[in-house]
């Protein structure tokens, strides 16, 4: 049972609180049972897992939670053990997407519709704390790539002015590419793609949210399969 806050295995806990050192060692911690049991269920074990009254005192496990209300179990897990880059039919390239929340909803909305998902530089850490949240332990389960290695029709989409997505052809292969919601997608990012479109919205309204405009985007692809 661990009694010091200087316990190594604590330690660690709190220095993955870093995406520099998240990324320097290539772990990420994985909070709450739901998260743990998500990556039990398709394989992946933990490198470290502590439970709170068998592997160590509640209040101190607490303390190095990033959760308002602490978590019976954490997980430490390798970044080699998510799932490889592999193409699917469809993808979500997201470009300077900077909101950890954003990031892991799109995970786990393409998670739903078994599509992937390539980051650029400037996009969350998927693995950070509140993207895995987000994501309700679809990290463990779809694959994530660089932005550039998606391949398929390109369509961006746009806020304003595009075609409606109802009217742009959607092929087998589809990546759609979005941007993050206060600066949108840069204009050679734009023109790099094969359609730009926009989802029709009220008027009054000034945009959508980019979560939500992938989930629709992805609906209208599945939709029409």
């Amino acid at each position: 049972m661990i009694t010091s806050a200087a316990n190594p295995r604590l330690k660690l806990i709190r220095r993955l609180e870093s995406r520099r050192q998240r990324s320097k060692l290539g772990l990420f911690v994985g909070e709450g049972e739901d998260l743990v049991d998500a990556a039990l269920a398709v394989g992946i074990e933990p490198v470290d897992r502590l439970v709170a009254g068998e592997d160590v005192e509640p209040e101190l496990l607490a303390a190095v939670s990033s959760l308002a209300h602490p978590p019976r179990v954490i997980g430490v897990f390798r970044r080699e053990d998510l799932p490889a880059w592999a193409p699917r039919p469809a993808t979500l390239a997201l470009w300077h997407v900077a909101d950890p929340g954003n990031v892991g909803t799109l995970i786990r909305t393409a998670d739903a519709f078994a599509a992937s998902v390539a980051l650029s530089d400037g996009c969350a850490d998927p693995a950070g704390p509140k993207a895995l949240r987000s994501s309700v332990g679809a990290i463990f389960r779809v694959p994530i790539g660089r932005f550039d290695q998606a391949d398929g029709r390109r369509v961006a989409l746009v806020a304003h002015d595009g075609e409606p997505l109802d009217r742009v052809d959607l092929p087998e292969s589809t990546v759609f590419v979005l941007g993050a919601e206060r600066e949108g997608l840069p204009d050679e990012v734009v023109a790099a793609c094969d359609a730009v479109v926009s989802i029709p919205v009220a008027e009054s309204a000034e945009s959508l949210n980019v979560a939500a405009a992938g989930a629709i985007a992805l609906y209208e692809w599945a939709r029409r399969r």
